[in-house]
C-alpha cells in the first residue's frame, strides 16, 4: 500500500475514534444539563459522573494525533487550512479550555453550579459543530487561491451554504444519538433502572434526527461538490451497509435487549458512513488544491511518521481498554458501590 494511503487511513483512525469517544462525552454534557432542565437530574446524573470521572483526561488525546499527524504528513494543509480554521479552530480551542475548566473544578462545587452546567451543557454541542467546518471547508469553494499565491477564506460562503449547515446539524444530532446510546448500555450495565428508560427515550428521540441529517448531508452535497457525491455513489454498498447498522441498533434499543451489541451497531453505522465519505474524498483533502499525492512529506519522514502513529495506536487503545476494563465495565465501580 502507499505511503500517502497508509497515513491518511491511520489518520483517519485516529479521527474516528475521537469521533465516538468524544461524542459520548459531549452528549453525556449536553444530558446532564437538560436533565438539571427537566427535574431528571436524580435519575440520570450519577451514571453520567461514573462514565465521565475516568474517561474525561483521554478524551482529546485522539484529536491531537490528528491534528498533529495531518501537519506532518501533508504540509500543504496547514498553509490552505490555517487561515479559514483560523476563527472555528480558535472557538473550538475555548469551548474546549471551558469544558477542561469544569472536569478540573467539578470536586469544588461545578457540578452544582447551573452557570457552570450550562456551559458544560452547551460546549457539548458548540465544539463538534465548530470542528464540522473542517470537513465543510475539504469540499471546496469556501477557499479561494488568488493570483499570487495568497489563500483567502470566504466566510460569507460557509455561513451561507446548505451544505454547511446540514453537516453542522449531522455533527450535533449524532453526538446526542452516540451518547445516549452508550449511556443507555451503561446504564443497563450499572442496574439503573430510571437512568435506563430515560436514557432509551433519548436515544430513541435522537435516531431520527440523524437519519434526517444524513440524507440531508447527502442532497446538499450533491449540489455542492457532484464529482464527490458520484464518487459515494460507486460505493453505495458501504452506506447500506451503515443503514442497516442503525436500523438494528435502533430495534435492539427499543427492544431494551442486548443493549452491548446495539452500541456495536451504532460504532459500525459511523464507521461505515465515516470510512466510506473518507474514501470517497480521495484523493482530495482539499477541493481542488491538496490531494493525498501533491501534499505529502518527503517519504523518509514519512515513514517515521507511519511508524511513530501506529505505536502509537497500539500504545492509546490498549490503554484505553485497560481504563474501560477497571472503572467502566468494572461491576463494582459501575454500580457505584466504589
Amino acid at each position: 500500500m502507499p505511503l500517502e494511503l497508509i497515513g491518511i487511513t491511520v489518520l483517519w483512525t485516529f479521527l474516528y475514534g475521537y469521533l465516538i469517544v468524544a461524542s459520548i462525552d459531549f452528549g453525556a454534557g449536553f444530558f446532564s444539563y437538560y436533565s438539571v432542565l427537566t427535574k431528571k437530574e436524580h435519575r440520570i446524573t450519577q451514571v453520567i459522573n461514573r462514565y465521565l470521572s475516568p474517561v474525561w483526561e483521554v478524551t482529546n488525546v485522539f484529536l491531537v494525533f490528528f491534528f498533529v499527524g495531518i501537519v506532518g504528513f501533508f504540509p500543504d494543509t496547514a498553509y490552505y487550512y490555517g487561515t479559514s480554521l483560523l476563527l472555528p479552530g480558535g472557538i473550538a480551542l475555548l469551548l474546549l479550555s471551558i469544558r477542561g475548566s469544569f472536569y478540573a473544578f467539578a470536586n469544588y462545587g461545578a457540578r452544582q453550579n447551573s452557570s457552570f452546567l450550562f456551559l458544560y451543557g452547551i460546549t457539548g454541542l458548540l465544539i463538534p459543530a465548530s470542528l464540522s467546518t473542517v470537513l465543510t471547508i475539504s469540499e471546496g469553494g469556501f477557499i479561494r487561491e488568488e493570483a499570487a499565491g495568497k489563500v483567502r477564506f470566504l466566510p460569507w460562503e460557509l455561513l451561507t451554504s446548505p451544505y454547511s449547515w446540514s453537516v453542522v446539524f449531522l455533527a450535533v444530532v449524532s453526538v446526542l444519538f452516540i451518547s445516549a446510546s452508550f449511556l443507555t448500555y451503561y446504564a443497563d450495565k450499572a442496574k439503573d433502572g430510571p437512568a435506563f428508560e430515560t436514557l432509551r427515550q433519548y436515544a430513541l428521540f435522537w435516531s431520527s434526527p440523524t437519519m434526517v441529517a444524513s440524507m440531508w448531508v447527502f442532497m446538499a452535497l450533491s449540489r455542492h461538490n457532484e464529482e464527490h457525491f458520484q464518487n459515494m455513489w460507486e460505493i453505495a454498498w458501504v452506506f447500506l451497509l451503515s443503514l442497516a447498522c442503525f436500523l438494528g441498533a435502533v430495534y435492539l434499543i427499543g427492544r431494551g435487549k442486548r443493549l452491548g451489541w446495539a452500541f456495536i451497531l451504532v460504532m459500525l453505522q459511523f464507521g461505515f458512513a465515516f470510512f466510506g465519505y473518507g474514501f470517497s474524498h480521495l484523493p482530495y483533502l482539499l477541493y481542488p488544491y491538496i490531494t493525498i499525492h501533491s501534499g505529502l512529506t518527503h517519504s523518509n519522514m514519512g515513514w517515521a511518521l507511519v511508524i511513530s502513529f501506529v505505536a502509537g495506536l497500539f500504545l492509546l487503545i490498549p490503554s484505553l481498554l485497560l481504563l474501560l476494563r477497571l472503572f467502566l465495565f468494572n461491576a463494582n465501580y459501575v454500580q457505584g458501590k466504589k
